[in-house]
């Protein structure tokens, strides 16, 4: 094997994304013995996955200057595909739960546009930095918050034109990037500071007024009756109704049925909607018990652990390619908080997958195209440690 295939060999990365495959593919598989779906998931999922290899493949034929230069366009036609769903044609983006949020490309196939501008969105917001740490070496209050100012606008756009769908959850994975992206930009700490607190002060505001005045926040604040369930049944279940606290308690069933080992491979008997996409990971704990939740805890670790090291390594060549590194570890770490921290009854139950396991094809599709971009830089990095040490 000559150097130029070396390079492109990145063991660690092949090695977690197989491991994520094949318990994705097992989950999925035991979900379907609870025999609530006539479709074959399984099948479906490997099909994603393929598509994902073959984009991840088709992205290194690009270098990151490249996609540093084409990330306004790539941004751009993002928010052009959320921006046209609502006013799509009911045959093209039709109605599903009370969401106007997928594309129907052919029948029994749609598209989530979200999912894949969460993709453009980090890859711009991480040029926007690179471009403006290019122009100012030495930053100052002004340009702080001319930074800052721009980070804030081109997330923003996504957000509102999700909340429109409305997406309330998608929404919040694109604040808590943008954050993120915020926080390790260099913008002054003070202004930072300021910044979180204002948010935690807004974040805290809105729960109050869902909490104590439910009302209020459907009829003022737009948040619909279910939204306003889930998180009443996480603040307090004791005090719901049966209805909305079922998927919690069902999914608390299963992870403690699962005990230490697990019940086994297509051994699942606790019956929940949405086994197979939101709550794969308490299929996970049924099927492999404690062992096999902390495995998959573990795996998600190394990666984050990767992304990092990536991203410190890399920066010195690319900030660019470092930023994404860090917009994509904040997407990954907000998706792994959320989903399996609404499993366990830590957070409130949302419709955000368990990124790289759970079923769902624009979620499994848009994830290995970021995943692409990361192959990229790494392969980028193992070109520059060699010149570096010739």
């Amino acid at each position: 094997m000559n150097k130029k295939q070396n390079y492109y060999f990145q063991t660690d990365l092949i090695l977690l994304l197989l491991g994520f495959a094949i318990i994705s593919f097992v989950s999925i598989y035991s979900a379907q013995q609870l025999e609530q779906y006539d479709t074959n998931f399984l099948i479906q999922q490997m099909f994603f996955y393929a598509v994902g290899v073959g984009l991840i493949a088709a992205v290194q034929f690009l270098d990151l200057e490249q996609l540093y230069k084409t990330s306004l366009y790539i941004y751009i036609a993002g928010v052009l595909l959320l921006a046209f769903l609502p006013i799509s044609p009911e045959f093209v983006a039709r109605e599903i739960n009370g969401a106007k949020s997928w594309y129907t490309l052919i029948p029994g196939l749609t598209l989530q546009p979200a999912e894949f501008v969460k993709i453009s969105t980090i890859l711009f917001l991480a040029a926007v930095i690179s471009r403006h740490k290019e122009k100012y070496e030495r930053s100052t209050l002004k340009t702080d918050l001319q930074l800052l100012f721009k980070l804030i606008l081109y997330a923003a756009i996504p957000v509102v034109l999700i909340m429109l769908q409305p997406d309330f959850g998608t929404a919040m994975v694109y604040l808590f990037i943008a954050g993120v992206l915020i926080i390790l930009s260099g913008i002054n700490w003070r202004i930072i500071f300021l910044l979180i607190l204002s948010g935690v002060a807004i974040i805290g505001a809105v729960f109050l007024i869902v909490i104590e005045f439910p009302g209020f926040a459907e009829e003022t604040l737009g948040i619909k009756p279910y939204q306003i369930d889930r998180v009443m049944t996480w603040f307090d279940p004791s005090q719901q109704t049966a209805d909305a606290n079922f998927q919690f308690e069902r999914s608390q069933m299963a992870l403690g049925s699962g005990q230490l080992f697990g019940k086994g491979i297509g051994s699942v008997e606790v019956n929940y909607p949405e086994a197979h996409t939101d709550f794969i990971f308490s299929v996970i704990g049924e099927s492999f018990g404690f062992v096999g939740t902390a495995f998959v805890v573990l795996l998600y670790f190394m990666f984050l652990y990767k992304l990092v090291t990536l991203g410190l390594n890399i920066y010195k060549h690319s900030p660019f390619g470092a930023y994404f590194c860090f917009g994509f570890l904040s997407l990954m770490l907000v998706h792994i908080f959320q989903n399996i921290g609404m499993t366990i009854g830590i957070m409130p139950i949302t419709g955000i997958p368990l990124l790289l396991l759970s079923y769902g094809g624009s979620s499994v599709m848009s994830t290995m195209l970021g995943v692409a971009v990361i192959y990229r830089v790494a392969v980028e990095e193992t070109i520059q440690n060699d010149y570096l040490f010739k």
